[in-house]
């Protein structure tokens, strides 16, 4: 049986992925904590929601699409807490997902608050 904190993680994952195909950074931006980390190797470090956005919204101009994830897998580490890896691929990438550290909210929804992922090509 799916958890609360899974279902909701899987939800916004969903949300995230169809703002980012909508070419919508601010959409991709609004799935993080406020004060979230984003480790994007060989990009950078990102903390907090505007520097987040930034980083989505240049990707975007940069005529990047169409992201799917395969062999996703969810690690449960709490009642409230998930984990989530995964491949990546896009139009013009490809990659690994090592950690995104989805968190439920007070409202029932989850948000991003630890996001590592690595671009290979």
């Amino acid at each position: 049986m799916t958890s609360k904190i899974e279902t909701a993680a899987l939800e916004k994952l969903s949300q995230w992925k169809a703002a980012f195909n909508a070419g919508d950074a601010a959409g991709c931006a609004a799935c993080y904590e406020e004060d979230a980390l984003m480790v994007a190797t060989p990009f950078g470090e990102f903390r907090g929601r505007d520097a987040i956005q930034s980083f989505w919204a240049n990707l975007i101009a940069q005529g990047f699409s169409d992201v799917a994830y395969r062999d996703a897998k969810v690690e449960k580490l709490n009642e409230n807490e998930v984990v989530v890896s995964a491949a990546w691929s896009m139009n013009k990438a490809h990659g690994i997902i090592t950690k995104e550290h989805w968190v439920l909210q007070n409202d029932g929804s989850a948000l991003l608050r630890e996001d590592r992922f690595e671009a290979q090509g």
